[in-house]
């Protein structure tokens, strides 16, 4: 091995990332001009983490942290060995290297046994690669001849309800995985070894793959999926063929697909691709319509989830709604009428949202939603908040008709919907002037980031701005829903 391949250094995020790919680790070092930037919705899931190890530090109090920001790595080295020599009993971000591998332990703790290594996560749950992360951090540990006995990886809890506080105890959920990572011990050297003679040589040929997306998102998708064409294999909808088997035969292109390797769905997306095709069954659309009464009530949500619950009688994760948008129609043909609620940020929107919700939909009206499962979960979950409405409040979700269904069984299909079913692929398809192209929102993630970001907006104007952008989002959801059924009632003649 080359001087330069056994002084490539690397740290616990590059180990993961060269146990995922390792042109992508090549890439992240020799070539990251070509990265991608991380969207706003990663950035926040980065600053939610942040929070949750900081709770998770609550789990075992009064230790003291080697700060990250703003040293160097030989000083948070230096702070570590400096804590350790003092006797200090629980570190959090302790700092070690061996063999050219830096990491930083979540929280170390000394128990009259030996220490503790506690690897927190904001995940709802322990998934298959979080064991290599602890395992490299034992790894290092391990030669820096470090007493570790044991090993947990900390998760949250999903089942957590807060009341008043948060409590870190229930947050959280512990799994000891100390002899997981003990039996991945004799794997490390190799794959060390592996990734440095990686980054000493040429960038390595590896083509994409699953391995693209698993576990994570790789940021440079964007470059090495360039030779990917407009309408490929990757855009079949559902799980029928193998794509990546179909890739590796050479076959890229949509309109390249043997149409016998499909399942029906699929081969309908390839055939009406390629014949530029469009289709509507009057009769199964006129018999979705039958269920349909007045008054007739268009409904959709806007929610952010956190790890961390922020309200009182929340869980971890749950949507939470801060904003609807509601078209009503009491008669066939008769006025159209809408109303909006956009929470206030900062408290707890779903009590002043519930008032007026109950307000603008009338006792036994018919309720649709695009996607229902979505709407009912959130109606549900303010029942179980409210148990005074809780008997509306069912009955509204129970009740409620999914306008998705004819396009999910595809009664109705276009070409261009490109196998989805989902509200941005329909309704420009089928209602061209209702694009969201040009919008200042366009997809629900951007919608919450955008209701967190209120507060930090300063001048009335630009905060008028933010808060009008957000309604505009919501109130097309559901004019598209009044459009969209407009054309079905045309496809049903």
């Amino acid at each position: 091995m080359s001087a330069r391949s056994r002084n490539a250094h690397l740290s616990k995020t590059l180990y993961m990332r060269g146990l995922q790919c390792l042109k992508s680790l090549w890439l992240d070092r020799r070539q990251p001009e070509v990265r991608r930037e991380p969207p706003p919705d990663l950035i926040a899931r980065w600053d939610a983490g942040t929070e949750v190890g900081l709770y998770a530090q609550q789990l075992f109090p009064g230790g003291v942290e080697v700060p990250f920001n703003g040293r160097t790595k030989v000083e948070q080295l230096a702070q570590t060995r400096d804590l350790l020599a003092k006797g200090t009993q629980t570190i959090y971000e302790a700092t070690f290297s061996s063999e050219g591998v830096l990491v930083r332990a979540d929280i170390l703790r000394k128990t009259r046994d030996g220490w503790e290594l506690y690897e927190v996560k904001s995940a709802a749950g322990v998934k298959p690669h979080f064991p290599d992360d602890v395992a490299i951090q034992y790894f290092v540990l391990s030669g820096c001849h470090f007493d570790l006995r044991r090993a947990f990886l900390v998760h949250i809890d999903t089942g957590y309800v807060r009341r008043g506080e948060i409590v870190p105890k229930a947050l959280f959920a512990m799994q000891e995985v100390t002899d997981i990572v003990r039996e991945k011990q004799s794997a490390i050297p190799a794959e060390i070894a592996r990734m440095r003679k990686v980054l000493a040589g040429e960038l390595p040929a590896i083509d994409i793959g699953p391995h693209c997306t698993n576990p994570y998102e790789c940021d440079f998708i964007d470059h090495c999926w360039r030779h990917i064409p407009e309408h490929s294999v990757f855009d079949l909808s559902g799980r029928g063929v193998d794509k990546w088997d179909l890739y590796r035969r050479g076959i890229v292109r949509m309109d390249d697909v043997p149409l016998e390797d499909l399942n029906s769905a699929q081969r309908m997306q390839a055939e009406f691709h390629r014949n530029r095709g469009e289709h509507a069954d009057p009769d199964a659309i006129r018999e979705f319509l039958e269920e349909l009464r007045y008054p007739l009530c268009f409904l959709d949500f806007e929610t952010y989830d956190s790890p961390i619950p922020p309200f009182d009688g929340t869980r971890p994760y749950r949507q939470i709604p801060f904003l609807y948008s509601l078209h009503r129609q009491d008669s066939p043909g008769g006025t159209l009428r809408h109303s909006e609620f956009l929470a206030p940020p900062g408290k707890d929107p779903r009590d002043a949202l519930t008032e007026r919700l109950l307000a603008d939909i009338p006792e036994g009206a018919c309720v649709l939603a695009y996607n229902k499962t979505f709407e009912a979960r959130v109606l549900k979950d303010l029942a179980e908040r409210f148990p005074a409405h809780r008997e509306r409040l069912l009955a509204i979700a129970e009740g409620m008709i999914d306008l998705m269904v004819p396009f999910r069984r595809r009664d109705i299909y276009h070409w261009r919907m490109a196998g989805s079913y989902s509200l941005k692929n329909v309704l420009p398809v089928l209602v061209p002037q209702l694009s969201y192209e040009g919008m200042a929102i366009k997809e629900g993630k951007e919608a919450s980031l955008a209701y967190h970001a209120l507060d930090k907006i300063e001048g009335r104007k630009a905060r008028e701005k933010a808060e009008e952008d957000l309604r505009a989002y919501c109130r097309q959801d559901t004019l598209g829903m009044v459009k969209l059924l407009e054309k079905m009632r045309a496809l049903a003649k």
